[in-house]
């Protein structure tokens, strides 16, 4: 793991296992709150995804399963990043992370539906502007992996998931 990755990774509480199955967390809920105030709003905003890796058992792990090959996740990835490529060359940029305001507001078009599902996320969960763009670039991406031209609701409702410590606490 690089250090840049390492110093973004935090634990869900100070014991480490709130939500963990195996292990009961011992934390009371004002120390969880105090706990997840070290990590300010500036610092979350400028982190695109936010995702809690529960423990895998064992079980789950020795199983010998058939799944998505590790060539064919590839595969995806660079046709995704060709599309981005192709998109914003013209504007001197080589991914959707890169994208300003304006690139958002051309590039990142949501249906009616879509609309209305970031509007009332954006209420209830309080989103900040930088938030706010940054679940259109992480959805514009999901789109380009699933080989959509547009943002469909299920992008933007996935995007969305990965915004989770931007929900209000308490």
């Amino acid at each position: 793991m690089n250090w840049k990755t390492c110093k973004r990774c935090s634990n869900p509480c100070p014991c480490g296992f709130l939500g963990d199955p195996q292990h009961p967390c011992n934390c009371t809920p004002l120390v969880v709150q105090r706990y997840r105030r070290r990590l300010s709003g500036p610092l979350l905003d400028r982190i695109d995804l936010h995702v809690e890796v529960p423990r895998v058992p064992h079980k789950d792990l020795a199983d010998p399963v058939d799944s998505e090959s590790s060539c064919a996740i590839r595969a995806r990835i660079e046709a995704a990043r060709s599309i981005q490529r192709q998109r914003l060359a013209p504007f001197g940029l080589h991914a959707n992370a890169g994208m300003a305001a304006r690139h958002i507001r051309r590039f990142c078009l949501l249906d009616d539906a879509g609309r209305k599902l970031l509007e009332l996320v954006t209420e209830r969960m309080g989103l900040s502007a930088r938030s706010y763009t940054r679940i259109l670039k992480v959805a514009r991406t999901i789109a380009d992996l699933a080989g959509s031209d547009t943002i469909q609701q299920p992008h933007l409702a996935e995007a969305i998931q990965y915004r989770g410590l931007d929900r209000k606490v308490g």
